[in-house]
């Protein structure tokens, strides 16, 4: 049976700048990563390259053994959920929750297609699994943060994806929202039926039980990448953010508690990332 995702070599370079080098990651069905890293780091990056939008300079990007440029990535898409901020800008205010969710099944923002009945039913049955069947009427200028995140999830959802990206899903929530957000997702990720989850995060406070695996990334490569327990250790992470951490578990949670970083060392990443976005065209 394939991955899920299997990169091998993969390289993005734009111009002189190198945005991303010698990448390899399998994801595994079941398993459910974290991609930890500094601003800068590349993890916008690699997201591009994974849902297709950014294309490597080299290496290899499968999906369920399907080939980058060898496979119409249009198709292979709708295989890849992905929850971001950025979506949330190109969704009509006056659209209905439960049109936003039908508009994941055709890949589409700003849905056109009239919903059958089937797509109507299947929005509200995924509604209701992520706890916001109270919304399905509601528009979308009408919900909060944390309702929208879960909207978009149902939204991903409806084309059944193997692989379920969060592109830092938590920010702008209050911490009880915050909290009900990382529940669900924890609850998501124990579901037998359920895609892998892969969260892009800068706090290891969102990091929640279910998750198996861990990447951090630091400076355009894999800094260390694994188990979770072996990945996620105070020497491993002071290292990819460039300053002293101590890591600790609380309940199962982890803690972090951050030294000061030296001047040099905060102006170096700070041009870093300046010069990689600007690669990047962001």
């Amino acid at each position: 049976m394939p991955a899920v995702l299997e990169i091998s070599g993969l390289n993005i370079q734009r111009g002189s700048t190198k945005i991303l080098r010698s990448i390899d990651w399998r994801v595994e069905a079941g398993q459910h990563w974290v991609i930890l890293g500094p601003n800068g780091c590349g993890k916008t990056s690699l997201l591009k390259a994974v849902t297709g939008y950014l294309s490597p300079s080299s290496g290899r990007l499968a999906v369920l053994g399907r080939v980058y440029g060898e496979t119409d990535w249009r198709e292979l898409r709708l295989k890849i959920g992905i929850v971001t901020s950025a979506l949330a800008i190109s969704i009509p205010p006056a659209e209905p929750a439960v049109e936003t969710v039908v508009s994941g099944r055709y890949a589409q923002l700003d849905l056109w297609k009239q919903p059958t009945r089937a797509d109507l039913s299947a929005a509200r049955r995924l509604l209701g699994q992520v706890g916001a069947a109270h919304v399905e009427g509601r528009e979308w200028i009408f919900l909060s943060q944390g309702e929208r995140q879960r909207i978009l999830i149902a939204r991903a959802l409806m084309a059944r994806p193997r692989i379920l990206i969060l592109d830092e899903p938590c920010a702008g929530l209050d911490p009880i929202a915050r909290e009900e957000f990382l529940r669900f997702v924890d609850a998501l990720a124990q579901s037998r039926r359920g895609p892998s989850l892969v969260l892009v995060t800068h706090h290891v406070e969102e990091i929640m039980p279910a998750f198996s695996h861990a990447m951090l990334l630091k400076a355009g490569s894999v800094h260390a990448a694994g188990v979770k327990r072996a990945v996620l250790r105070s020497r491993g992470l002071s290292e990819a953010f460039g300053a002293p951490m101590t890591l600790r578990t609380v309940a199962g949670r982890y803690r972090a508690a951050v030294g000061a970083a030296s001047k040099i060392s905060f102006k170096k990443r700070f041009i870093s990332a300046q010069d990689r976005r600007a690669a990047e065209g962001l």
